[in-house]
């Protein structure tokens, strides 16, 4: 029921937020409207330069609802595939298209109909040919085992309610030596839970960041190696300080506690080289042929 939840009001907030791109309409932190997170939203503003929007349909800027720029840090080359988990209206995956180039192939996967709906029109305009945008979950991904060199995401997997799973399914569909490398919401060391719940509320819509401890060890038992969290951006209270006083909180007395703990980190791993094929165990099947057992 929990999980269930989760992804009923993941989907409500990020088809709103496609609703109103189409419209003309701006986002802000969160899926709300431009403004609800304060005049400049701390969280989603600054990620992409000049030269990268221009790259692209305003539609595609304007529904950009990450909190770090995958792209900017990612190492892509000519022919590769990359894969966006969560793509929303498809920012990522039409900037990865251009590192990849017209032998390369990228992907993007999400739930929500409305950010799809918007994510092939903001292809159409680009004119993308090398790209796919495909409906499922990141929990359940809709590809073959071992098909993708490097996967990439912005600030979703936070928002999973089942992240081992996540992080096993990277792992099956990416290569042998495949990288994977994603910006997401950390937490550094320990916060008491209210303040968590409602700090997270602020940064990701719905509370479930890692701390930066157990998203290492999660990455290791999905199989992963060379383990590296980066931060890119380091949340102040004083970022938060309208929504932390909406909800009763009082600022000024939490401060010292959430002081540089909340963040978008960049995370790096990269599947072994020899790494071992997933099995039906795993519970990761989602195609006919994928886990090499058919």
């Amino acid at each position: 029921m929990i999980e269930q939840s989760v992804k009923d009001v993941v989907k409500e907030k990020y088809g709103q937020a496609a609703s109103r791109v189409s419209k003309g309409q701006t986002n802000s932190c969160c899926g709300g409207a431009e403004g609800s997170c304060g005049s400049v939203d701390p969280i989603t503003s600054n990620l992409y330069d000049l030269v990268q929007q221009q790259e692209l349909p305003d539609t595609a800027v304007l529904a950009s609802l990450g909190c770090g720029n995958p792209t900017a840090l990612a190492e892509l080359a000519p022919g590769e595939t990359v894969l966006d988990l969560g793509s929303g209206g498809g920012i990522d995956v039409l900037l990865s298209a251009r590192r990849v180039g017209p032998t390369g192939k990228a992907y993007g996967l999400d739930m929500t109909d409305e950010m799809l709906a918007l994510a092939r029109e903001n292809q159409r305009k680009a004119g993308a040919t090398n790209v796919e945008f495909l409906r499922g979950e990141i929990e359940n991904i809709p590809l073959p085992s071992n098909s993708v060199d490097v996967i990439i995401s912005n600030c979703v997997i936070n928002l999973s309610a089942d992240k081992d799973r996540v992080l096993r399914e990277a792992f099956r569909v990416l290569k042998p030596g495949g990288r994977f490398a994603v910006s997401d919401v950390v937490v550094r060391g320990a916060v008491p839970a209210e303040i968590r719940r409602s700090v997270e509320l602020w940064v990701g819509c719905i509370a479930g960041a890692l701390e930066e401890n157990e998203y290492r060890t999660k990455l290791a038992a999905a199989g992963f190696s060379a383990i590296d969290l980066e931060p890119t951006r380091i949340y102040d209270v004083e970022d938060a300080r309208e929504f932390l006083t909406g909800e009763g909180i009082d600022v000024d007395a939490i401060a010292p506690q959430v002081a540089g703990k909340f963040m978008s980190a960049f995370v790096r791993a990269t599947k072994p080289a020899k790494a071992a094929l997933p099995t039906a165990e795993a519970g990761a099947c989602c195609a006919p042929g994928c886990c090499g057992n058919e």
